[in-house]
């Protein structure tokens, strides 16, 4: 059974560009016949049940159906444990001691062949003299993945990747790591995303090359910015469906907001989400960043 996902942050309230990939991902998967999935990313924010309550009421509000149960990756530790472990197995990681700064300065700086702004390798090439300074300092490493290692073991994605981080210093896997992992674990093949994370998908093919993993599609949505051109966000005002059903929006005219940005609809005019999934295609979805501006959204 085919499926897809949205996998949000429980970090706070879902705001309209959150909202729009959410229901591009659902129409996707609707369309295909494919199951949808929620996931929430919560390795980095902990237990957020006030957030991943508001977010659920959301996305119901919308008729954005899941199938299944919720999964959070906070209960998921031990998949990326195996995982690490098969990638330490086939000797394709090392140990990165670099604080925060120095991997910054490390990235700025000109190495050679490196992609740009790329972390350059500085501790695969430390001196077991280095290695116990770092130790006696307290310092905790991180744990990367070699940029080589897809041609080492005769895997090519196309595209070179840096030594990106597999486990951080503090012990929780890394999000390229997580997010792989768990699409395998959950059969998904079908990932529609904000295209802020395109940069994301070379490393994440070569991690599932690595893991034996299928790689699934991927469809990039371009973000949602605010009049100043900036990507949307609390500061822009009211940009979450509880605070546009407080100025009297109902879940219908937001969703047929969203559904004319994504070329579903020839205006903008109220929707349900079930009603437009067979006039849906994936190639009317504009190329372009879509402008929300909050002027063009009446109430009534």
């Amino acid at each position: 059974m085919s499926a897809g996902r949205f996998a949000p942050s429980p970090s706070g309230s879902l705001h309209l560009g959150n909202l729009r990939t959410a229901f591009a991902a659902w129409l996707v998967a609707r369309a295909s016949g494919a199951e949808f999935l929620l996931r929430f990313e919560d390795l980095t924010t902990g237990a957020a049940p006030a957030a991943q309550a508001e977010q659920l009421q959301d996305l119901a509000l919308l008729g954005l159906t899941h199938d299944g149960e919720v999964t959070c990756q906070s209960e998921r530790t031990e998949l990326y444990a195996q995982a690490i472990h098969q990638l330490e197995q086939l000797g394709l990681t090392y140990n990165c001691y670099c604080s925060r700064r120095e991997v910054r300065e490390a990235a700025a700086a000109p190495h050679g062949a490196a992609p740009e702004g790329s972390y350059p390798g500085t501790c695969l090439r430390l001196t077991q003299d280095q290695i116990r300074q770092y130790q006696r300092a307290g310092r905790r490493p991180a744990l990367r993945l070699h940029g080589s290692a897809g041609s080492s073991v005769g895997i090519q994605t196309g595209i070179q990747t840096d030594d990106f981080v597999l486990r951080r210093a503090d012990g929780v896997a890394a999000y390229n790591l997580a997010v792989v992992v768990d699409d395998a674990a959950q059969g998904i093949d079908q990932i529609v995303r904000g295209d802020d994370l395109v940069e994301t998908t070379p490393r994440q093919v070569l991690l599932q090359g690595l893991l034996g993993y299928p790689t699934p599609t991927y469809l990039h949505v371009p973000l949602v910015l605010g009049l100043d051109g900036e990507r949307l966000s609390k500061r822009h005002g009211a940009v979450g469906l509880q605070e546009l059903r407080a100025v009297g929006l109902t879940p219908q005219q937001v969703l047929g907001y969203l559904a004319y940005s994504l070329g579903v609809t020839p205006q903008d005019s109220p929707v349900t989400a079930e009603a437009v999934v067979n006039g849906f295609s994936a190639q009317n979805i504009p190329a372009r960043p879509w402008v929300f501006d909050p002027s063009e959204l009446r109430s009534g």
